[in-house]
């Protein structure tokens, strides 16, 4: 084992939820194995509510533990699957190539995100992950994606949960957005206590 620098010294880890959602089937629990454990995980029951897993990464020299949260997808538990968002520091939207549905239904999945996620702003840490690239009966063509993603300033990653490209990369990229975001709270959190003395006079207000 490498000693740790100053910079990875682990009393300053950071724990960060990410949430992964998006419509039934389209592999979450599958993506989720596949970055965790390493493993394809064909099983094809439904995620009920949410489970949770865990991984622990360096990103920018900064220890992270990421608490993961995969959500099911079925319509009837999206009132319950919304109640799991809260405290999310950066958020996964996924659907599967090989399904149209799936991805139209993207609109609602984020809308229904960020109403919910308050008070935070339009540019949440967030990722899109076209799933199933493996397979041949492809109805949503990557440009079509890309463009989506493109008008909304997020960024795509054609993934295989089942051969296992793209994942970590996805998973990565969604925390070195959500540790930056995380830090430019946390630092404007500490620059206005510092700003609080007594001396300070209320501001005038013009409207």
């Amino acid at each position: 084992l490498a000693p740790q620098g100053p910079s990875m010294d682990a009393s300053k880890k950071v724990d960060l939820k990410i949430i992964i959602i998006g419509a039934l089937g389209v592999g979450k629990t599958s993506l989720l194995h596949q970055y965790v454990h390493k493993t394809f995980y064909e099983d094809y029951r439904t995620t009920l509510g949410a489970s949770i897993l865990t991984k622990v990464l360096a990103v920018d020299n900064t220890p992270l533990k990421l608490q993961i949260w995969d959500t099911g997808g079925q319509e009837r538990f999206r009132s319950m699957v919304s109640t799991f968002y809260k405290g999310s520091d950066g958020c996964m939207l996924a659907f599967d190539v090989t399904d149209r549905e799936s991805f139209e239904a993207l609109d609602n999945w984020r809308d229904d995100f960020l109403e919910k996620v308050i008070p935070r702003e339009q540019d949440f840490p967030m990722v899109v992950l076209g799933n199933k690239i493996d397979l041949s009966d492809r109805q949503v063509p990557k440009e079509t994606a890309s463009a989506w993603c493109k008008e909304k300033d997020i960024p795509y990653f054609e993934v295989s949960a089942k051969n296992n490209i793209n994942v970590a990369e996805a998973f990565e990229t969604l925390a070195k957005q959500a540790l930056s975001t995380y830090k430019g709270i946390f630092e404007s959190y500490l620059t206005d206590s510092i700003k609080l003395t007594p001396n300070d006079k209320p501001k005038q207000s013009c409207c």
